[in-house]
């Protein structure tokens, strides 16, 4: 007798043995009707994860936080936040992929991470389009260019000029490779046909504290991420992103209006979850997500930190994702970015 003959053989016993248990119990499900609405029912039976893919204290932080807290009380779950940063949101992505598809491990979609990183990296170990199923869109963000409360520019203008004058030797932070700060950078520099030089952080926050320091000469930030900082004296806000004025920010002129014509960058974020999870788990995820954005009081935490509520159907989110997908990639390929 050969030992390994037989070891083989009784692997492929157990494989076939357990292969036969699982069918018995699907053929089970189905004789007592107990398919996706039961999956649905029973979902969730144990806490979520909501994972962020960047660091404390940025805006898809501070919008996770909002959203998570008041989840748990449609869910009946407490809703933990998990913070992985890395690789412009690319390893909290990935943990999120590596998950099981029960719609317990949630993923705080971002630009980044949906839109742009399939552009910016030659190799992923994940393809965002295939492997994660949009759950909702949570918001739309308008971005903010700001300098140090220390910095001697005081408008877009002056960044403008000093850029000029001396190419390259200005810096700007963002909060990684691929996120939407550093694209934002990046059509502004292709808009204003000046160059700097990009200094990219595992976060926003990380990327803050180098700002405020004068380590670094700009950044363009998410609303709520900034917000705080200029409401403590930390830093001036030069200009925001989007075509028109926030309420938030009545009095700060847009990148348009301060002397870039056309420039428009809107950050944005939703919820996305493994593929393969069950349509049943998605929709029920989609209605208290949507539920939790129709509440007055969660709309004006997010217009308090220049976001939007947006909801609707999951098909909503994944087509606003296929036209920024687009847009994002041709503004990767206009400024010559080689992916890496």
């Amino acid at each position: 007798m050969n030992p390994n003959t037989d070891m083989r053989k009784a692997s492929v016993l157990r494989n076939r043995a357990a292969a036969w248990v699982g069918a018995m119990a699907a053929c089970l499900c189905l004789s007592l009707g107990l398919g996706g609405d039961a999956a649905a029912q029973a979902f969730p039976n144990k806490s979520l994860r909501l994972v962020v893919p960047f660091a404390p204290g940025g805006s898809t932080d501070i919008f996770a936080r909002l959203l998570g807290e008041r989840l748990e009380k449609p869910l009946g779950q407490a809703v933990v936040i998990d913070n992985r940063a890395g690789a412009a949101g690319n390893i909290g992505a990935e943990a999120v992929v590596r998950a099981a598809p029960d719609g317990h491990t949630l993923l705080m979609a971002t630009t980044g991470v949906m839109a742009i990183n399939n552009a910016l990296y030659k190799t992923m170990s994940f393809e965002a389009a295939k492997d994660l199923e949009p759950v909702a869109f949570v918001a739309s963000i308008t971005n903010v260019m700001i300098v140090s409360a220390d910095s001697p520019f005081k408008t877009v203008a002056d960044v403008i000029a000093a850029a000029k004058k001396n190419p390259e030797q200005l810096t700007y932070a963002s909060s990684g490779a691929g996120s939407s700060t550093h694209m934002s950078t990046e059509l502004f520099k292709a808009m204003a046909g000046v160059n700097l030089l990009h200094v990219p952080y595992k976060g926003s926050g990380p990327a803050m504290i180098d700002l405020i320091a004068g380590r670094v000469s700009v950044m363009f930030e998410n609303m709520p991420g900034a917000v705080p900082h200029w409401k403590a004296g930390k830093v001036r806000i030069l200009a925001q992103t989007g075509l028109k004025r926030s309420p938030a920010l009545p009095d700060v002129p847009t990148v348009a209006e301060a002397g870039v014509p056309g420039y428009e960058s809107l950050s944005w974020s939703g919820v996305a979850v493994p593929a393969g999870t069950p349509k049943e788990v998605v929709n029920r995820l989609n209605r208290d997500i949507n539920a939790v954005l129709q509440q007055p009081e969660m709309r004006a935490k997010l217009a308090e930190q220049g976001g939007e509520a947006v909801g609707g159907p999951p098909e909503t989110f994944s087509e606003h994702i296929r036209r920024e997908r687009e847009k994002w990639s041709g503004v990767i390929r206009s400024a010559g970015i080689t992916p890496g």
